[in-house]
């Protein structure tokens, strides 16, 4: 299988040693686009045309806060929010309360303003960037499996994946592989899960018994960084990592 834009981000991501390549490739994609949409791209009369309509979450407001660059966050948000006011200043308007009911509740549902506003909170440009091509990534990794002996062997020598992802990779197995294929991969996957679990739980457990005055001159062994890996291997994510910022 010839190397291509997904093939080799995946490739690396697996040599990586990390305890999920997924987490590894979403956090190269996070910062890849925190990166461009602050660079020269908020520049760019399409560019900011997307961001003006979809904004970004709580969470990605507050990596373009850290990454520093306050005149591009300033520039996206002056014409984000003229847009934002705009069709607040609609939804406003178009906005009659319901009828008080003694047996029943207003529900966001039957409220327009509400509906609105939780579309807000749920659509982001960084998000939609990930989204978009983590997808690609995960057929990919399916097609790697199948084509690619040298990449079989990152992923049975992997560390498994967090929960998350390996929700994702159980769930496409069903579509991307036919009876034969899932008959090899599933054992591969669910054994690397139970063994590199087991193995957090025994390094996590090893660092509170590092505490006990008996055990103060043994070797930390792997614990000491076991805290923000079991954190990553059960919710995914990075949470040890340093705000990402331009510099970097």
């Amino acid at each position: 299988m010839k190397e291509s834009l997904y093939t080799i981000p995946l490739m690396d991501a697996f040599k990586a040693d990390d305890e999920c390549p997924f987490c590894f490739i979403e956090r190269e994609l996070e910062q890849h686009a925190i990166s461009f949409i602050l660079g020269s791209a908020y520049m760019e009369d399409d560019i900011r045309m997307e961001t003006d309509e979809t904004g970004f979450c709580r969470h990605h407001y507050k990596m373009m806060y850290d990454y520093g660059n306050r005149l591009g966050s300033a520039l996206i948000l002056s014409t984000h929010f003229k847009k934002l006011n705009k069709d607040l200043k609609e939804q406003i308007k178009a906005f009659s309360p319901g009828k008080t009911s003694l047996f029943k509740k207003s529900k966001a549902s039957e409220n327009p303003l509400s509906d609105w506003i939780e579309k807000k909170e749920h659509s982001c440009y960084v998000c939609n960037y990930i989204e978009k091509n983590y997808d690609r990534y995960l057929d990919t990794f399916f097609e790697l499996y199948k084509k690619n002996p040298e990449f079989l062997e990152l992923f049975k020598k992997s560390k498994g994946f967090c929960l998350h992802h390996f929700k994702e990779l159980a769930a496409d197995g069903q579509n991307k592989l036919n009876d034969k294929q899932k008959a090899e991969f599933y054992p591969i996957l669910f054994s690397l899960m139970e063994e590199n679990m087991k193995r957090l739980e025994e390094e996590v457990t090893w660092f509170t018994e590092k505490y006990d005055y008996r055990n103060k001159d043994k070797d930390w062994g792997n614990s000491k960084d076991s805290i923000q890996r079991c954190m990553q291997k059960a919710a995914g994510g990075y949470p040890a990592d340093a705000p990402f910022t331009a510099d970097r």
